[in-house]
């Protein structure tokens, strides 16, 4: 993912995940605690979020929320005056985020203290771009149709996608994915396809922001319909958001989200190497970075292809779906083996009487013959192999004695990461 400088803050690979807490200057926001109309509450609230761990302040000046009514851009610029003046007066450190749909907005809160841009639009103002590159601002581009009443008015990940490859990006651009009902247009099930497949938005190789505290489509899962009751769901959603790509989360509840953002990176799988300046004598690599991407799927690939130039090997051939199976019958693991082998399935399976000594578990390991310390080894049958090779087998694994379970989980994978 290419990092982006955001006034200083650097968010992206090869670097922690970044908080965004929540500051409403807008009389129509729903969300109570996060809502200040008077300057010195604005302060103060503030202030403590920055003392809590949040890396960015986004201070919003209407609310996106499709229940409440938009607002013109007189509305804005004249509430963008009492936020100006929380900025001067707020003692904190975080980097300060605006959040609007109008460049002409954007252009006075970056003239006159702000850092970055929050456009929950998606470039819906064509000047919006040319704004921030002037101000060599950093922009969160949400995704949304080219409608400037009718912020994140999209529904399936395919229409997100699309907005957000729609009009380019600035150098400094954060995509936003736009989880949330919108006018019912988007249900809890394309919210929940949504998040299942996050990972597919990092084709665009550019930081993401992922804003889902507190949000009904979590709450749904727990049976927790009410705001007040949804920090578990939302702590829960964001653990994995690091997990699946995020690098900032948008939160109302700083702390807690800090807090488990913090563990998430640390215990997953985000795997970054940024190289030092000049690894080689008359080459300077400064910036370069690379990173390993985990959870791969072959619809991901596809849409890394499709933004691209490519070598034309096909998605199929380069992802790898692994299974484990377990207390199949000889004859079953006996025909597995062998379909494996004519397909090129790597399929593994050990013989549960054997067992391997303590003392020779590492060793085991390292040849790849598994197993635990005097207990059976490599008890189950694990397959991997390429979607490709799946799809071969398959015909030659369905309807046999002893593999209907492991054919069914296969074919249920392939339904799933087909385009």
């Amino acid at each position: 993912m290419n990092p982006v400088d955001v006034a200083g803050l650097p968010v992206g690979d090869g670097h922690p995940p970044r908080i965004m807490g929540v500051l409403n200057m807008s009389v129509e926001s729903n969300y109570d605690p996060s809502t200040w109309g008077d300057v010195d509450g604005a302060v103060d609230h503030a202030e403590r979020m920055a003392a809590e761990g949040a890396d960015i302040i986004d201070v919003g000046l209407q609310s996106s929320n499709p229940k409440n009514p938009w607002q013109a851009v007189d509305t804005e610029l004249e509430r963008l005056e009492r936020a100006l003046e929380v900025v001067d007066r707020a003692d904190c450190d975080a980097v300060w985020s605006i959040e609007t749909r109008y460049a002409e907005v954007a252009d006075e809160a970056l003239a006159r203290g702000f850092d970055m841009v929050n456009d929950v639009c998606g470039f819906a103002d064509p000047d919006m771009p040319d704004v921030c590159e002037k101000h060599d601002a950093a922009v969160v581009k949400m995704a949304s149709p080219p409608d400037i009443q009718s912020p994140g008015h999209l529904r399936s990940i395919d229409d997100c996608f699309a907005a957000l490859a729609r009009g380019g990006f600035t150098e400094k651009t954060i995509i936003d994915p736009a989880f949330g009902g919108w006018y019912d247009e988007k249900t809890y099930e394309d919210n929940w396809e949504m998040f299942r497949r996050l990972r597919e938005f990092r084709a665009f190789n550019r930081p993401m922001l992922t804003a889902t505290n507190r949000e009904d489509f979590l709450g749904e899962i727990a049976d927790r319909p009410d705001t007040e009751d949804q920090l578990a769901v939302s702590l829960a959603a964001a653990t994995m958001e690091v997990e699946r790509g995020a690098d900032i989360i948008r939160t109302h509840d700083v702390p807690e989200t800090a807090d488990v953002a913090a563990v998430a990176d640390f215990l997953g799988d985000r795997r970054a190497i940024e190289s030092g300046p000049a690894a080689h004598e008359g080459e300077d690599e400064a910036g370069v970075h690379a990173a390993e991407l985990t959870g791969v799927t072959p619809r991901e690939v596809a849409r890394n292809t499709a933004l691209r130039e490519h070598d034309g090997i096909d998605p199929a051939e380069a992802v790898t779906l692994t299974f484990a199976a377990g207390d199949l019958p000889a004859a079953a693991h006996e025909e597995l083996m062998t379909v494996g082998g004519e397909h090129g399935l790597l399929v593994a399976s050990g013989d549960a009487g054997d067992t391997i000594p303590a003392d020779e578990v590492e060793t085991a390991a390292d040849e790849s013959e598994g197993g635990q310390g005097d207990s059976p080894a490599g008890e189950g049958t694990f397959v991997s192999g390429t979607l490709a090779a799946y799809e071969d087998a398959l015909p030659e694994l369905s309807g046999r004695p002893g593999l209907e379970a492991l054919a069914r989980a296969i074919r249920e994978a392939i339904d799933r990461e087909q385009l």
